[in-house]
């Protein structure tokens, strides 16, 4: 502390000196005002509650401050690269590469050489107003702005204390508001499902019959195998293809556990859909839907084959259109979670055993039927598997 004056005045101004740590610079010197103070001690005092309310002096200020010069480029490959290890809740496959996007498409390019410690409120404000700008949606900006703040809450200290913790405003970043009612969810019709089933080579017939008729999501209905022996280790139809145990996904080529658990079950097929498998699958061994390799198909190619027919929509429309068929046919809630992998939603849902009651579940499927004709097959154009070795 010091006065410009010869000897200590009460009545003179007093200013306090400190050594500040910049992220990513040299420690500098700082100068505070006090104010007048009558003694050295009171302006110590003054001194310390400064120190004490900036937190220049806090472990937090201390590691946040002296933590290495990283980027949010630098510091973003460290977190993707750690989610793939991590023993506690690992992130799947899709999730990451879902991710990866986001970093690659617009945060990498904006804000990758920004200090990892200079990534604040103020630097996400611009990113979504550019975003606003480029014309994304409400539901990707939020997504996009979600790995922001994932990639800065990722550097901890050994303790696991966040080096960079952030209270992010939302009201001054202007971040989009997603209204699930705006959101886009295409769907298909009965007619509609009848056109593309029509337009398609035996092997996508089937698979858009099944999607339609069942509900799985697409990487459920590539996972199935036939030909095998029951088991947990993969998803299987019973012989009479009146049911389909899900217990695997694919994504990208390779099999990974369903997207929740709630999305391992079975999920019953009525007669008429089950007729027209038992005949495609008759004499195969392996993935159900399989290229010359015995590989699954890719999702891609099925999207593909898809957007060929004219119905520009994705392939979750045909598991829309199962849920509102469900839906139209007043089928028990108890059941429309089974079959959709939705997940309970009451404490009753779970005393409930209706799910575990075949003859009953047999007895709504058979009632409700598809809602779409099936049609039959063409010639059964699809490679042979049937000397495919399954593990």
């Amino acid at each position: 502390m010091f006065q410009n004056c010869k000897s200590w005045s009460r009545q003179a101004p007093t200013y306090g000196k400190y050594w500040r740590d910049i992220p990513g610079e040299e420690r500098k010197r700082k100068l505070v005002a006090l104010g007048p103070c009558a003694t050295k001690s009171i302006a110590r005092q003054k001194l310390r509650e400064f120190l004490e309310r900036e937190g220049v002096n806090t472990k937090q200020s201390f590691t946040t401050n002296t933590a290495p010069a990283t980027t949010f480029r630098e510091q973003s490959e460290r977190w993707i690269d750690s989610l793939a290890l991590r023993r506690r809740k690992p992130v799947k496959p899709a999730t990451l590469s879902g991710w990866q996007d986001a970093l690659n498409a617009w945060l990498l390019p904006n804000i990758g050489s920004k200090l990892h410690s200079d990534v604040s409120n103020g630097v996400l404000r611009e990113l979504v107003g550019k975003m606003i700008t480029a014309g994304l949606s409400p539901k990707t900006i939020v997504n996009y702005s979600q790995v922001v703040k994932l990639v800065v809450a990722s550097a901890i200290t050994e303790d696991g204390e966040q080096i960079y913790p952030r209270k992010w405003n939302h009201d001054f970043i202007g971040l989009p508001i997603v209204e699930r009612a705006k959101q886009r969810r295409p769907t298909v019709t009965a007619a509609e499902l009848g056109e593309i089933l029509a337009s398609v080579k035996s092997r996508y017939h089937m698979l858009f019959a099944l999607l339609a008729g069942t509900g799985l999501r697409i990487g459920e209905g590539l996972a199935i195998r036939v030909g095998v022996a029951p088991s947990e280790d993969y998803s299987y139809l019973t012989e009479d293809c009146r049911m389909v145990y899900v217990n695997k996904s694919i994504w990208g080529g390779v099999e990974q556990d369903p997207k929740t658990a709630n999305a391992v079950r079975v999920v019953d097929m009525p007669e008429p859909l089950a007729q027209v498998l038992r005949s495609y699958v008759a004499g195969k061994v392996g993935y159900l839907f399989a290229t010359a390799k015995g590989r699954p198909l890719s999702h891609r190619n099925v999207l593909r084959v898809l957007h060929n027919t004219g119905k520009k929509v994705g392939l979750h429309a045909f598991r829309r259109f199962r849920l509102t068929w469900l839906r139209k046919n007043g089928v028990p809630k108890d059941l429309e979670h089974l079959w959709m992998g939705h997940a309970d939603e009451e404490v009753g849902d779970l005393y409930s055993k209706l799910k575990e009651d075949e003859p009953y579940r047999q007895h709504w499927v058979e009632r409700i039927g598809l809602g779409f004709a099936v049609g039959t097959l063409g010639p059964l154009n699809v490679v042979s598997i049937s000397k495919v070795k399954v593990a």
